[in-house]
């Protein structure tokens, strides 16, 4: 019983990491497409707008990127041979 509960709790950090991967790649996606519309806006408030969908994607892009490397580090600390290359 106890190998089905470690192996459980590999699958759960591999879909928590590739959840982790989904949600970072999205934010990338959306990052450029407000740049896009940043770069067509021409009304002064719909140009406020782009500038405020801006930062808050770069913010929500930074702090993913951040759990991500978080993520890494600590599979590293877990099991540095783990990751190592043959």
């Amino acid at each position: 019983m106890h190998m089905f509960q470690i192996a459980r709790k590999e699958e759960q950090k591999t879909t928590s990491y590739s959840l982790l991967l989904d949600d970072l790649e999205r934010a990338r996606y959306d990052l450029a497409l407000a740049y896009d519309n940043f770069e067509n806006a021409m009304e002064p408030d719909l140009i406020d707008y782009c500038i405020y969908q801006v930062n808050a994607l770069q913010m929500r892009y930074k702090f993913l990127l951040t759990k991500v490397k978080q993520f890494n580090e600590d599979s590293y600390a877990r099991n540095p041979l783990e990751l190592s290359e043959p």
